[in-house]
């Protein structure tokens, strides 16, 4: 039997309703018996995360300032979890290590970590399963780097003859005995990890959303879920900013070729989106649209560079390229011409060197024209189909000029997987809108 692992965000174990969700998901299918729980989130707009608590508790700590009374509200939370539930435990001894802890030491690692590990006893004891510390499988070096094969080796030690565990996310420990943590949503990263470790068949993550939408909710009316997407795909989205999922998590199941299940702990009976590797049997989906989806940012400038004859010039691009380096700049995007090219990067990265990169450009190269546009946005359309459907640019462009909207930069690279487009930044949630209902609303 193949198993699965399930990770559950904070939104799914906010309070004791969710744990019961949680719960009979859980309960309804046998392969899953691996359980990766984050700490307790908002359980509504104005609530405060139990993670975000610990952090201040752990910065009082460390004041010198006394922390009882914030410490309390959390105590109060997980009791209440436990009462409401019924579960014959107690974590009085938990919180007492960790006050101390937090008196004698106070690392913003072992004060952040503790959520998940407190959410993890509670989630396992209501489920009966066993609880595993991600402490004493979860490997960093002494520079936070993870130690992936050590991980994985572990894990499996560990969890050797277990019928089930939950795992807290979140935190591990390093070669030297501290407890070290992932970014923000690194539970995300520990789900991935252990579906690696035990060959899971999926890794379900479930979280408050039916699964990857194909835009931005906030840009365009209630938009159609993705069903099946490429880990490429995702790559490119999750770039533009589009995205449910830690991008740590994908490394350890993709180079496993375990698909992601991105998962609705609300709406359990959603399908939600399945993110494969390239070489998936596409034809199970039930739809077959030209492009995956829409992602777009603001916050980009344009460097214009104009000089007759640089293609005959060797080494022109080098010696722009060089500018940038010796600036400390990195760039998105480079389309040129016979005489011209432009530079598409962060505005925020830009802002500091701004005028010594003009300065320096125009000793490098010696341009006729040279200038810096602001308030550009990049928007990207993405589509493992787009490659082999004809008209595809064509519709893309014909939907913005009906809207009047000026495309500034167009980049395609051979793959074919995406058109990036930079537009203003004014323009880009019309230009967003205009796309979907192109490709989405139109192919329905």
């Amino acid at each position: 039997m193949a198993d699965k692992v399930v990770k559950f965000g904070g939104s799914s174990l906010a309070d004791a309703n969710q744990f019961r969700k949680v719960a009979d998901i859980i309960k309804s299918d046998a392969k899953r018996r691996y359980v990766v729980p984050s700490a307790p989130g908002k359980r509504f707009s104005d609530d405060i995360k139990i993670t975000d608590m610990l952090y201040k508790c752990c910065e009082l700590a460390g004041s010198g300032i006394d922390f009882s009374e914030e410490f309390k509200i959390i105590k109060d939370r997980y009791n209440g979890i436990i009462s409401e539930l019924g579960i014959d435990m107690s974590l009085e001894n938990e919180f007492s290590e960790i006050a101390s802890e937090l008196r004698s030491r106070p690392a913003k690692d072992f004060a952040a970590s503790r959520g998940e590990y407190l959410n993890g006893k509670v989630l396992a004891a209501y489920l009966g399963f066993n609880f595993v510390d991600a402490a004493d499988v979860i490997v960093f070096d002494t520079k936070g780097n993870l130690l992936l094969d050590q991980t994985v080796k572990a894990v499996r030690d560990r969890l050797k003859g277990l019928d089930n565990a939950v795992i807290p996310g979140f935190y591990g420990r390093t070669t030297e005995g501290f407890i070290k943590t992932f970014s923000r949503g690194g539970s995300d990263v520990t789900g991935s990890i252990i579906a690696n470790a035990v060959r899971a068949d999926i890794y379900e993550n479930w979280t408050d959303v039916s699964g990857f939408l194909v835009a931005d909710p906030r840009i365009v009316e209630d938009p159609d879920v993705i069903e099946v997407i490429t880990y490429r795909e995702l790559r490119e989205l999750a770039y533009m900013g589009a995205s449910v999922l830690h991008e740590d998590a994908i490394f350890p199941v993709r180079s496993a070729g375990i698909p992601i299940n991105i998962r609705n702990t609300n709406r359990p009976q959603d399908d939600g989106t399945l993110i494969v590797s390239d070489d998936y049997d596409f034809s199970r989906e039930s739809l077959n649209r030209t492009i995956t989806g829409i992602a777009g940012k603001k916050g980009f400038s344009s460097i214009n560079i104009e000089k007759a004859m640089m293609n005959n010039e060797a080494g022109f691009g080098m010696k722009v390229l060089k500018v940038l380096y010796d600036n400390g700049l990195s760039f998105e995007h480079m389309p040129s011409g016979i005489d011209t090219m432009s530079i598409t990067l962060s505005t925020e990265k830009l802002a500091p060197v701004r005028e010594k990169v003009l300065a320096d450009l125009r000793k490098a190269v010696d341009p006729d024209h040279l200038e810096i546009e602001d308030g550009l946005a990049i928007l990207a359309v993405v589509g493992r189909r787009m490659k082999n459907t004809r008209g595809t640019v064509a519709r893309i462009f014909a939907s913005m000029a009906h809207a009047r909207i000026n495309v500034k930069l167009i980049d395609q690279g051979s793959s074919e997987l995406n058109v990036i487009i930079g537009v203003s930044e004014h323009d880009l949630p019309e230009a967003i809108r205009r796309i979907y209902d192109m490709f989405i609303n139109s192919e329905k």
